[in-house]
């Protein structure tokens, strides 16, 4: 594994999980595509990505092209002589003239058992649908959309109360192990790529922060997955009076409900809302430019009983 030459692209913490794990491996990438610096932090100051921090670190060379449909960009990876390509979270699609410079093809490192949740957001997906189990897929890159054959996959179960956070840091950290364990097997060929059945494939888009706002005309486990699925980013919220609060943590509970919206009750045990179907308990909320608090902070400052959420 040593002597090859990888090429690695990748961008968020997700991706610096699998190029740590190669570096520790001694498969130090040739060079690192990432995203460019983009502004971050309350002074939108320009910052470089957790894969770009570490390359650096490790003295590889990076690359932060804004397109890869560059004619010079193409050049440039070329003359790396790459033997495979390894993406994990870039964020830039590849085109054919990318996915054909190296000799054994791109390998993508995807959080989903494909072809289920194809996309940019597969873990925030699995968590909204209430799926029982996720995982990493190893894939042969192609044009299309995460539709690649997959040389391998691997599944965890996902805990009842699991946040996408938590799951994200579990499916990285996964990806580097099994990344490491198959690739020398996937360069010469003893596992191979087996084509994807379309007929079982799903989609998880982009998300916006308009996604994150809670509906209350929802069922409270509906309520629930979607404050699990949006913990850290954007973070589920929803409106009290002209205040956006955050909820990070609501559990669901099989009281019947009043008006959904409606705050029913507020102590110690939680903040008790009613859904379209049964009643939502908040346990840690956020308002505008504060700390993470208790509901029975939340309730000592905002008096919220009574009130009906938007």
């Amino acid at each position: 594994m040593t002597d090859t030459k990888v090429l690695f692209a990748g961008t968020p913490d997700f991706a610096l999980a699998s190029l740590r794990a190669l570096v520790e491996k001694a498969v130090v990438p040739v060079a690192v595509l990432t995203q460019p610096d983009r502004p971050a932090g309350r002074g939108k100051k320009l910052t470089a990505s957790p894969v770009k921090q570490y390359a650096n670190q490790q003295g590889i060379p990076v690359l932060q092209p804004t397109t890869l449909r560059d004619a010079a960009v193409v050049t440039e990876l070329q003359a790396f002589g790459p033997d495979i390509l390894i993406v994990a979270a870039y964020g830039l699609l590849l085109p054919q003239e990318v996915l054909d410079i190296p000799a054994n093809g791109c390998l993508n490192v995807h959080a989903s058992v494909l072809p289920r949740w194809r996309g940019a957001a597969p873990i925030q997906a699995a968590i909204l649908a209430a799926d029982k189990t996720t995982g990493i897929s190893l894939m042969r890159m192609t044009a299309g959309l995460d539709c690649g054959p997959v040389f391998l996959s691997e599944s965890v179960d996902i805990g009842p109360e699991e946040t996408a956070g938590e799951l994200h840091d579990r499916l990285a950290a996964l990806g580097g192990r099994i990344l490491v364990e198959n690739l020398d097997a996937i360069i010469t060929g003893e596992v191979e790529a087996i084509e994807q059945d379309e007929s079982l494939a799903t989609y998880a888009g982009k998300i916006t922060t308009a996604d994150a706002a809670l509906n209350w005309m929802q069922a409270a486990n509906d309520v629930c997955l979607k404050v699990r699925a949006y913990n850290p980013a954007p973070g589920a919220y929803f409106k009290l009076g002209d205040e956006r609060v955050k909820c990070w943590r609501a559990t669901a509970s099989d009281a019947a409900g009043t008006k959904p919206g409606t705050v029913m009750s507020a102590d110690r045990d939680g903040i008790v809302v009613a859904c379209g179907e049964a009643t939502a308990v908040l346990h840690e909320l956020q308002r505008p430019g504060k700390a993470r608090i208790s509901a029975q902070e939340f309730a000592a400052q905002t008096s919220p009983l009574g009130r009906v959420l938007a």
